[in-house]
């Protein structure tokens, strides 16, 4: 077979001499010995021998220890979808928290959805929307976060106050804030493809018919040449899916936006509170952006924890900026102690130490903080004078929590 493939053009030598080379570092019996186990995990965290204690921390059923990665060596693939797989269990976990423990009620979206559409939803306390006097409006960040979550790293390897909002939707209740939560990673749902879908969408292509021939011949001697050793390698086929977007929920931004005009807005709260993590922040200036006046009217102050929004890059106007800094202030990651003014090159919201240079701890550790700056917004709008987030000394000059 070699003999025949080096008798191709210039690509064709060149792609047998680099799997030669790959062929010739693949141990195929050390390779046999470490198949990789089957991408089958249990569904509960019991299944996984989790459980969390009574300090909200995931520990062994058995041994006690914290939650380990590498359950096996040299199976990087492998361990990485078993943590997926408990980051499942994990989502679903929260999510009972939130309606059993904080009495919050899951609401679907869209509002009009019919059976058959794709669906996402938010949480809010029975008190969301008639509440005459506050309420707090909680948005994380991107990537695998749900609702009520700010970092699933921490749920998993700290516990559940520090990753999850469960904090804040207390303290807000206690404080007699109302409550909603929005869900704005949850844009789609996915379905695996036919083979029909499969097949159009690799035949789907601007490439000329002789072009689109030759590629398809390099295509099918590369995988017959792969096959052989392909059982070896075993690297699981996963299934082909394709994603179907939620109606007006597409996105962070359009969840933020549908979430406001359909439940926000509609709230008897005259003073509303955002707490925004991250892309968080970025989906509040958008809002910002689409909604101004309305936002203006309605928000007293927005709290903003390591906010990745950019005034310049999403064109936010003037009177936008004047606005943020007036009422919005962004708990940072830094090396600085908590509330320590630090300076910004953006000409938007004050910027304030998280007192914490990690990331996904800045809605944790800004906590306390953030509380007491929504109680000053609301003194000073009472008062006619607006709140101060940095004084002369650049701390906040707070009681201590």
């Amino acid at each position: 077979m070699m003999a025949q493939l080096q008798q191709g053009g210039p690509d064709e030598k060149e792609k047998t001499t680099a799997l030669k080379d790959l062929l010739s570092r693949i141990d195929l019996d050390e390779l046999m010995k470490k198949d990789e186990p089957p991408l089958e995990f249990p569904d509960t965290l019991e299944g996984f021998e989790y459980i969390f204690n009574e300090k909200g921390q995931l520990r062994h059923i058995k041994t006690g220890e914290p939650f380990v990665f590498n359950y096996r060596e040299d199976l990087h693939r492998w361990n990485q979808k078993r943590y997926e797989a408990l980051g499942e269990i994990i989502t679903k976990y929260i999510y009972e928290l939130l309606q059993n423990e904080c009495h919050l009620k899951k609401v679907t979206l869209p509002v009009d959805a019919v059976e058959t559409e794709p669906k996402s939803f938010i949480f809010m306390s029975e008190d969301a929307l008639v509440n005459p006097d506050k309420l707090l409006v909680l948005i994380h960040g991107n990537g695998v976060v749900r609702a009520g979550q700010w970092a699933r790293r921490l749920i998993i390897n700290e516990d559940l106050d520090s990753g999850t909002q469960i904090p804040y939707i207390k303290r807000a209740v206690e404080e007699g804030y109302g409550v909603i939560v929005l869900n704005p990673n949850e844009n789609y749902i996915e379905v695996e493809k036919t083979k029909a879908q499969i097949q159009l969408s690799s035949d789907i292509s601007d490439e000329p018919a002789e072009k689109r021939e030759r590629k398809d011949k390099i295509q099918k001697e590369t995988k017959k040449r792969r096959d052989f050793y392909e059982k070896y390698r075993n690297p699981q086929k996963e299934k082909e899916t394709m994603q179907i977007y939620i109606r007006d929920n597409g996105s962070p931004e359009e969840h933020a936006i549908y979430v406001w005009d359909h439940f926000i807005s509609q709230s008897a709260a005259e003073n509303v509170f955002f707490v925004a993590h991250s892309y968080g922040g970025l989906a509040f200036v958008e809002l910002m952006i689409q909604r101004e006046a309305e936002v203006k009217n309605r928000v007293t102050a927005v709290a903003l924890t390591d906010s990745v929004h950019n005034v310049w890059h999403q064109e936010v106007g003037k009177t936008i900026r004047e606005w943020m800094r007036e009422n919005c202030c962004n708990w940072v990651s830094s090396s600085e102690p908590l509330d320590t003014s630090v300076e910004s090159m953006l000409p938007d919201c004050p910027r304030v130490s998280a007192g914490t240079e990690r990331h996904e701890l800045t809605s944790w550790k800004s906590f306390p903080s953030v509380f007491r700056f929504f109680s000053e917004a609301v003194k000073a709008k009472n008062s006619l004078v607006k709140p101060t987030p940095t004084r002369r000394s650049n701390r906040i000059k707070y009681e201590e929590f």
